[in-house]
C-alpha cells in the first residue's frame, strides 16, 4: 500500500512557519481534496513531499520512503504543480518524450497518456502555442506518464472548459478507483465537492480537518428543509405547533432549521398542508469550509460601510 504520510512536518522560512507541526495521511482508493485559504502551506507541503524543499523537522513520505530515495519517481509518483513547466520550444510530444526516456518509459505510452488526456491531435505542436488548459492536460500526462500509484495535483482544473472540468472529474474518481492514493488541492469548493472523498484542510500551516467530506458540512452546517406549498397559512401554523419555525424566500418556498425531511415529512402530511416541493436543504462544503476557516485566511479584503 502507498500512502502520503505526513509527520509532525515542519518548515520555516527565516521567522515564518509555513507548515507547523503536521500530520496527516492519504491512503489509497480515495480522493483527497486538499484546502486551505492562500498562505495556508498546502503548496509547502506538496514541495516538501516531493522533495523539492527541506524540511526543518519532521518527515513527508511516499509508502514509508523519501522521494528523494526513488529510484525511479515517475513510475511512482505522479505531480502537477505548475502547468508553466514544459519548454514552450518544444513539442508537447518532445517533452513528454524526455521525460520517459529519463525512466526507460516506452514512446508508446507517450502517445497513450496524449490520447488519454485529449492532446493527440495538438502533441507535435511547440507548447508556446498551447493555451492554458492545453498546457494543464499537459502536466496531467507527465504526471500519469509512469503509470504512478501516487497521484498529487495542485488545481488541475485551472484553465480548463467546462469540458474539461468534467473530465478531470472522471480522471481522478477513475484512479482513486484503481487504487491509487489521489492527493487534490484547490481553492474550488464546488469542485472539490463533486470529486472528493475525503479533506485534509490547512490554516496558517497547522491541521485543522482530517475527515470524510460528508462528515465535514453536517459538522459545521444546520441541517434544514426545504419546502413550498399552496397554503403557507396552514404550512406556518402546522410547524408552530411542532416548536418549527418557517423562513419564507422571495421565490415563495420556505426554510425550516434545524429539521430533518422525514421529521417535516410526517408532521405536514399529518396536517394535510398541500405540499409542492420537500426536499432535504442539504449544507455545501463552501459553508463548511468558510465557517471552519474564517479566522485563519492571511489574505483577506477588508469591506467598508457606504
Amino acid at each position: 500500500m502507498t500512502s502520503i504520510d505526513v509527520q509532525d512536518l515542519t518548515k520555516e522560512y527565516g521567522p515564518r512557519r509555513a507548515v507547523d507541526h503536521l500530520t496527516f495521511r492519504v491512503l489509497p482508493g480515495r480522493v483527497t481534496g486538499f484546502l486551505g485559504p492562500n498562505g495556508a502551506g498546502k503548496s509547502t507541503t506538496m514541495r516538501l513531499v516531493l522533495g523539492l524543499d527541506r524540511p526543518t523537522s519532521g518527515s513527508a513520505t511516499l509508502g514509508g520512503r523519501d522521494y528523494a530515495t526513488l529510484p525511479q519517481p515517475l513510475r511512482e509518483v505522479g505531480a502537477l504543480l505548475d502547468a508553466q513547466a514544459a519548454h514552450g520550444s518544444r513539442t508537447g510530444r518532445d517533452h513528454l518524450r524526455v521525460l520517459a526516456a529519463s525512466h526507460r518509459i516506452p514512446d508508446r505510452r507517450v502517445d497513450e497518456v496524449l490520447e488519454e488526456t485529449g492532446l493527440g491531435p495538438a502533441g507535435r505542436r511547440r507548447v508556446r502555442t498551447y493555451s492554458l488548459g492545453m498546457r494543464q492536460r499537459l502536466g496531467i500526462a507527465a504526471a500519469l506518464l509512469g503509470d504512478p500509484r501516487v497521484i498529487m495535483f495542485d488545481e488541475p482544473s485551472n484553465g480548463l472548459d467546462p469540458d474539461g472540468i468534467v473530465w478531470i472529474r472522471t480522471l481522478l474518481r477513475r484512479l482513486a478507483d484503481e487504487g491509487r492514493t489521489v492527493l487534490v488541492s484547490s481553492h474550488l469548493m464546488n469542485e472539490t465537492a463533486s470529486f472528493a472523498d475525503h479533506l485534509v484542510v490547512l490554516g496558517r500551516g497547522r491541521l485543522l480537518a482530517d475527515t470524510p467530506v460528508r462528515e465535514f458540512i453536517d459538522a459545521r452546517v444546520r441541517p434544514a428543509v426545504r419546502i413550498r406549498t399552496s397554503d403557507p397559512a396552514v404550512l406556518v401554523s402546522a410547524l408552530a405547533a411542532h416548536g418549527h419555525d418557517a423562513v419564507e424566500h422571495p421565490d415563495g418556498h420556505w426554510t425550516v432549521a434545524d429539521a430533518r425531511v422525514e421529521e417535516i415529512g410526517r408532521l405536514v402530511s399529518g396536517a394535510g398542508v398541500p405540499i409542492l416541493e420537500l426536499a432535504a436543504d442539504e449544507g455545501t462544503l463552501e459553508q463548511a469550509y468558510l465557517d471552519l476557516t474564517a479566522t485563519e485566511t492571511e489574505f483577506a479584503a477588508h469591506h467598508q460601510e457606504a
